[in-house]
């Protein structure tokens, strides 16, 4: 079959964009507004085996006739973290662990802009079986894979994917900001007993389906009752203890940068995918203390809203990838 110069589902000499430019992604608020009428989707490179020799999965879609990457469109309530994790289990069987965000590609539809978001994701496990969409997966290397391919784009994809798995972290950490709290001015009594309010509560049970994606290995907090009461859901569904730490929290950090970064590389040290709930001071703080040169923007002007995800890759006790997700929220 002839490789289209651009996208799926469109004319082939329309053009697509590309955004998968550096190791810190981000994905706004409302990722939507990014463009005019858009349609939002998500999915993965799929990979197993050796990191630096991965085989990858691509799917045939009998209704388009074409060779493709796994994604899909997000349903009403759902971060795109979830929409990946879901659309790559309908359309290949396989329950996976998303890992690096890619970036996003985006090309007209119908009169509309659709953009879809490309994690890393290995595979857990799971059997394909054909479906409603697929009829066929193959797993092939990278470079077997971009020959058989219809999309120019979606190699484009799997080059940076490439890239990303040569980085293949030992520790992946969920940096989280504690979901919005009753208002300072308007509470009485001790700070760290400070609850969280109606819409932090929200924050706080959607950070479950965006965070499960990811299979966290461990749950840490910061003392505060609104850091605890963020990491409280996502303990209950996962059925883990939430390990609580004073160092994880803005006293500690303000008084001892160092010993609050002693405490954090120990957690990186330990490897896996652990969650930390930490403070609008800490989480800058450590993250600027690594001084990751793929992070161009001063951390003074970096984002870090409440009940906001940066997904931290870690090679060695090097902080290698940077993804911040603004919002677990629902992007439609």
């Amino acid at each position: 079959m002839p490789k289209a110069k651009n996208m799926h589902e469109t004319d082939k000499d329309i053009r697509s964009e590309v955004f998968i430019s550096g190791r810190h992604q981000e994905i706004p608020v409302d990722p939507a507004d990014e463009f005019k009428r858009t349609t939002l989707a998500a999915g993965a490179v799929l990979w197993r085996g050796d990191p630096h020799d991965p085989e990858v999965a691509i799917i045939h879609r009998p209704h388009y006739d074409d060779w493709s990457l796994p994604k899909g469109k997000v349903d009403p309530g759902e971060s795109l973290p979830f929409t990946a994790a879901r659309e790559i289990f309908e359309e290949t069987g396989y329950t996976v662990r998303l890992g690096k965000l890619i970036g996003k590609v985006a090309y007209p539809v119908q009169g509309r802009t659709k953009v879809v978001y490309y994690w890393l994701a290995r595979v857990l496990d799971g059997e394909y079986t054909t479906n409603s969409e697929t009829d066929e997966l193959r797993w092939m290397t990278i470079d077997e894979a971009c020959t058989l391919l219809s999309y120019d784009v979606d190699t484009q994809v799997l080059a940076k994917a490439k890239k990303r798995l040569r980085l293949a972290p030992t520790t992946r950490v969920l940096y989280v900001r504690h979901a919005r709290a009753h208002q300072r001015r308007s509470w009485e009594g001790d700070d760290d007993l400070r609850p969280l309010d109606k819409k932090g509560r929200r924050q706080a049970e959607m950070l479950v389906p965006m965070l499960t994606p990811f299979h966290p290995t461990a749950i840490y907090s910061a003392p505060p009752q609104r850091c605890q009461h963020t990491a409280a859901p996502l303990a209950d569904e996962l059925g883990m203890d939430i390990a609580v730490n004073k160092a994880f929290g803005d006293d500690v950090f303000t008084e001892s940068p160092e010993a609050a970064r002693a405490a954090f590389q120990r957690v990186v040290d330990g490897g896996g995918v652990p969650v930390i709930v930490s403070q609008g001071l800490t989480i800058p703080g450590i993250i600027e203390s690594y001084a990751p040169k793929f992070i161009t923007t001063p951390i003074d002007e970096l984002k870090f809203k409440k009940a906001s995800v940066w997904v931290l890759s870690f090679n060695d006790g090097e902080l290698t990838g940077a993804d911040y997700l603004a919002s677990p929220l629902p992007v439609r």
